[in-house]
């Protein structure tokens, strides 16, 4: 079985060099969360593992067992991102109560992606944004109808009518995959967990795994 088609795409634009390498159960995610999970979804996990694209968190189903990283998943951010659809009115005219939507994407400036749960099958799910920063009188959320991997490819790619997010560091440009193994070892040796680079502070807060 080959991979999957939009996860090729994400793959020219961004390279798995920086993989972490995880072997997720999907069964046992799935029953946890009490939903099947869109397929472009798995087959990203699948290849690049748990990470980040650049200022993006890609949230695992599951905890993650890199230390720092335990509490960043799915199920630790379901309750205030529906907290944000209930307190914001949700998406405009898109008749959904808070319990349809399920993130997948944080970070870059406190933007949440999400995917609206509104057909049976996942793979049909469009991605929901809140943005932390809009215009005037705008709803900070908004619905984009392609799931999440498009989302993020066409996000790069600059092929949609304006920046989707409130955020531009990924707009009309690529960000680099590092996974939160590689950030954590890169952190223990005093680097920049994105960069790689070393890090000036280092020796003043220091990271170890003792």
């Amino acid at each position: 079985m080959g991979i999957h088609s939009d996860v090729a795409v994400l793959l020219d634009l961004v390279p798995a060099d920086l993989a972490g390498g995880e072997q997720i159960d999907w069964n046992a995610a799935e029953a946890a969360l009490g939903t099947k999970l869109p397929s472009d979804y798995k087959a990203l996990l699948d290849t690049y593992g748990v990470g980040d694209i650049g200022e993006l968190v890609i949230l695992p189903p599951l905890p993650s067992d890199v230390r720092g990283w335990e509490a960043c998943h799915i199920g630790s951010m379901t309750a205030d991102l529906r907290w944000l659809w209930d307190e914001d009115a949700g998406v405009p005219g898109a008749m959904f109560d808070a319990d349809a939507v399920l993130p997948w994407g944080s970070g870059m400036n406190a933007n949440e992606m999400a995917w609206l749960m509104n057909d049976p099958d996942p793979d049909k799910w469009p991605v929901v944004a809140w943005r932390r920063h809009h215009s005037w009188g705008e709803s900070p959320w908004a619905l984009f109808d392609c799931g999440m991997v498009k989302f993020i490819t066409r996000m790069m790619l600059g092929r949609f009518d304006a920046c989707p997010l409130g955020d531009a560091s990924l707009w009309k440009r690529t960000g680099t995959f590092v996974s939160w193994r590689e950030q954590r070892r890169r952190l223990v040796a005093g680097l920049d967990p994105q960069t790689g680079e070393p890090d000036p502070y280092a020796n003043m807060y220091p990271i170890t795994d003792d």
